[in-house]
Formats: structure tokens, sequence, C-alpha cells
């Protein structure tokens, strides 16, 4: 297979796209639609299945999503309408959409992409994606095999779920300049180091697209490096993920 689709579904959006499978690159436009909201299981599943039809696609789809997928059902979803709990996603999407689908967790898809073709590519130890949205995402590989729905944005610190403080998004309902997120950024870093001592820290999410202005001021034990495929990470690894599963 030369080709998959992948569809990342945010907090705020849903985007899609037919991937490049040999060079990670998109095949066709990105799609992106808003997340409906409520996000009821069956209103995200009419989106996603709007995202595909539009990229022409009728193939096998990787769909990632924000939240804990234990084989295909879904246990945690915090940006997500909570009637998701207990769902099964692959029942769900592929009586949608028609077609053969595999779900799994949206930083864990992105992890999977920078993996296969971007920062993490060739990389063994300890790896740990970090994707700055909506929340905080996270994935985990070790020697490149992936220690999925880590859930890390929800690290307790500051009396909360750390992503509280540190997403992008609370750093625009903060209004807080790119360095004093940095300096947050670079407190919660060190936490998760005292915990799992990674080798390598690959900052991604859709504000890896403004990676210098941040990055370069970011302070940790590890190696640091902005996501090379950015936001499409997240399309890239489900893609991914649905060529492993169908072939």
């Amino acid at each position: 297979m030369s080709q998959g689709m992948g569809i990342d579904v945010g907090g705020t959006g849903i985007k899609g796209a037919v991937v490049d499978l040999g060079t990670g690159d998109l095949a066709t436009k990105r799609v992106k639609l808003p997340t409906p909201q409520p996000a009821t299981p069956e209103a995200v599943a009419q989106v996603v299945a709007e995202v595909v039809h539009n990229c022409g696609w009728e193939g096998p789809v990787g769909c990632g999503l924000p939240g804990v997928v234990r084989s295909s059902v879904v246990s945690v979803a915090p940006h997500l309408d909570e009637s998701w709990l207990g769902i099964n996603s692959i029942d769900l999407l592929s009586e949608t959409l028609g077609l053969p689908v595999i779900t799994l967790n949206d930083a864990d898809a992105a992890g999977f992409a920078e993996m296969s073709f971007g920062a993490g590519q060739g990389c063994g130890g300890t790896v740990l994606l970090l994707t700055f949205g909506t929340g905080i995402g996270s994935a985990l590989f070790i020697d490149g095999v992936l220690l999925p729905n880590t859930e890390l944005g929800h690290l307790e610190m500051w009396g909360g779920d750390a992503e509280d403080r540190v997403s992008a998004k609370a750093r625009l309902a903060a209004g807080l300049s790119w360095s004093d997120w940095a300096e947050l950024i670079s407190e919660y870093l060190g936490k998760l180091e005292d915990l799992i001592s990674p080798d390598l820290i690959i900052v991604g999410g859709g504000v890896s697209r403004r990676h210098e202005v941040f990055v370069p001021l970011l302070r940790a034990r590890a190696d640091i490096a902005p996501a090379q495929l950015q936001n499409n990470a997240g399309i890239v690894g489900a893609a991914l993920a649905a060529s492993r599963k169908f072939g």
C-alpha cells in the first residue's frame, strides 16, 4: 500500500489527508473541519466521514482520537463529550464510513510519524513526543517500541493537570509571552525527566509551527527537537497505523 488515509481528531478541529507512506508527505490537500459541539460519538463520526469523502478516499482509514483507546474502546476522552466513554470506536467509525478503520491515541499517532519520518527517525533509547495544543498529548518510545496511552499531560502540577497551565490553549488564555510559557514548559519537562529520563524530547502539536520562538528557550537534561512533521504528524501516523494493520 503506497498511500493511506489519516484522520486526526482534535478538541477544536478534525483534519485528514491521503498520505504517501513512502515519504510521509501529504498526497492530497489537508481537509480540516470544526469539531462538532458537543463532540458526541455520532457527531464526530459524521465529520470524520465528511473529511474522508472530501479527500476522495475509499480504503482503510487510521484515526487518532484525543484520549485513551484500549482495544478500540475509549476509556478516557477529556477533550470530547463524556458519551465517548465505553464506546467501541472502531465499530462506530467503520459502520459510519463503510470502510475498515483502526483507532489509536492521537499523540501516539503523531509519535509513529516522527519516529518514522521526523525528528525521532533512527533514534534508540527513550524518546518522548509531546504535542501542545488544546491539551498536552504524549507518546513514549523505548528503542522504537511504543508504550501506548501515556497521557502525561495529566501529570499533577500546580494543583491540577499540567496541561491546564502548559498547553498552547492555556498560554493563549493566560496571555503568556513565549518566554514565560517556555519557563513553565521547562518546569514541566523537569518533572517528566525526574520520572522517565528520556534521551530525546520532541516538541510537536499545532504550536510547533512557531518552534523557533520558544523551543530554543526550553531547558532540559535531554536533547530537545521540534517535530519535523509539525501539525501533520497525527495525520501521517494514523495513516501509518492503518497501513500496518490492513497491509
